[in-house]
């Protein structure tokens, strides 16, 4: 049998349980390794939006054309081939898995630079979303099989800063290689480096036993795909979970794609300097938050001895960026608004290592990295499909009657009413989540 074989050791074969020991440094170079390469997948996604204005402008595209890009062409394959990842992550090597999919992911975001129009493009920044669909899930899973479950929060808390720390990159970068050197180029500068962190992740990344993290000595086979599903839709607490990341994810990525073009147009700025303001704001203030939501969400989980706190948390953050929004967007001065940016962005970040963490506890062993696919389709296929698109539409339609407010109030509206209602599912979550806790402990 060939290397990739599913009874061979690249993709297949176990880890003895008995004899695997780690360190706690070396627990902590494979939580960094995993951020990093999670850096590389969210600059990857998200390079486009610095991108957006100057693509604009070569193309002559509308911004519906330009939702499409950064949205559907990404979201739809990368949402739809994550379930099976997540089958394959749950059965195989998943230091392997991770390996390919950053190659293949690196080499497509480069290929962007060769587009010499919308389908080139479109079916570029496809091949970007079917790569990255092999990222996240296996690294959660491989994240939850060296961390304990009190500290899965906190772990996830700190792998999940690859969000913030990818915006950084993205922004300062992007903005910078763009403004001086065009927007091809910038999308070689950021997509070439991830094929080296793929060479050292595959020979430095040892691939844990399945329930290492809970000395489990023994853990059975996992179920297939379809009865996982089917367990997921049986629990209410994993259908609230999935249904406000989802819901929260299409404001998020709306603004997202849409907020740095926002400022060029609306107050002015060129790529770099908004490139500049961004990559501290969402660099600074998200990866603090990100940070530090999962390690206070855990305190108060350990304090109170209620996982519940974990939902009722994350439904609070969400509702108190609401009053924030409104300043940001309707400010008649980019400075102001920029600074405002700061406070929202920190406390939007704090739910991501609660909510990721108790999903990874809601699968149970056997189901850990198709819990997190299940978790990123949902959000993913409903966020990253329609929020970028909903924007440029609004944008589009109402241009001629309403001139650059049109893009303001587009990005505002999605923005505030995703979050009310997010922070509705994750509070409703709460009602059986000790119940559903147990039964997949019990599993």
């Amino acid at each position: 049998m060939s290397s990739i074989e599913l009874n061979g050791k690249a993709l297949g074969a176990a880890p003895d349980a008995g004899a695997f020991t780690v360190s706690a440094a070396y627990r902590n170079y494979v939580l960094g390794l995993l951020m990093t390469v999670g850096v590389c997948s969210w600059v990857d996604r998200q390079i486009f939006s610095v991108l957006l204005q100057s693509i604009k402008l070569e193309f002559s595209f509308t911004d519906t054309q330009l939702g499409l890009l950064g949205g559907v062409a990404f979201g739809l394959f990368y949402a739809s081939v994550g379930l099976p990842v997540g089958w394959l992550a749950d059965r195989f090597n998943r230091r392997n898995i991770i390996a390919i999919s950053l190659t293949l992911w690196s080499l497509m975001t480069a290929l962007c630079a060769t587009a010499t129009g919308f389908w080139s493009l479109f079916f570029a920044r496809m091949g970007v979303g079917i790569g990255e669909a092999g990222g996240s899930p296996p690294a959660q899973s491989l994240v939850s099989d060296y961390f304990p479950p009190e500290r899965r929060a906190f772990a996830l808390g700190v792998l999940f800063m690859f969000i913030p720390l990818g915006f950084l990159t993205t922004f300062l970068v992007g903005g910078w290689v763009n403004e001086f050197f065009g927007w091809r180029t910038a999308f070689v500068v950021l997509g070439i480096p991830g094929i080296l962190l793929a060479v050292i992740l595959r020979w430095t990344l040892r691939e844990p036993p399945r329930g290492h993290s809970e000395n489990r000595t023994h853990v059975g086979p996992p179920p297939t795909l379809l009865s996982t599903v089917r367990y997921f839709l049986s629990r209410p607490s994993l259908r609230h979970f999935p249904l406000g990341g989802a819901i929260h994810g299409v404001g998020a990525w709306a603004a997202g794609v849409w907020t740095l073009p926002y400022f060029m147009r609306v107050h002015g700025m060129s790529s770099g300097e908004v490139g500049t303001w961004f990559a501290f704001i969402f660099g600074i203030a998200g990866a603090a938050g990100t940070f530090l939501g999962g390690h206070i969400a855990d305190r108060i989980v350990r304090r109170t001895g209620d996982p519940r706190w974990y939902a009722w948390f994350s439904s609070a953050v969400l509702l108190g960026t609401v009053p924030f929004q409104f300043f940001v967007y309707l400010s008649p001065t980019p400075t102001p608004a920029l600074l405002m940016l700061f406070i929202p962005m920190f406390i939007m970040h704090m739910f991501l290592g609660p909510v990721t963490g108790t999903i990874q506890n809601l699968g149970g062993v056997r189901r850990r990295a198709v819990a997190a696919a299940f978790y990123l389709f949902l959000a993913n296929l409903v966020s990253m499909t329609c929020g970028p698109l909903i924007v440029g539409i609004v944008s589009d339609r109402f241009q001629a009657q309403y001139g650059d407010d049109a893009l303001r109030y587009g990005i505002l509206v999605p923005v505030v009413v995703t979050s009310v209602w997010a922070a509705t599912h994750f509070f409703l979550a709460a009602r059986t989540l000790r119940e559903d806790l147990a039964a997949a402990n019990a599993d």
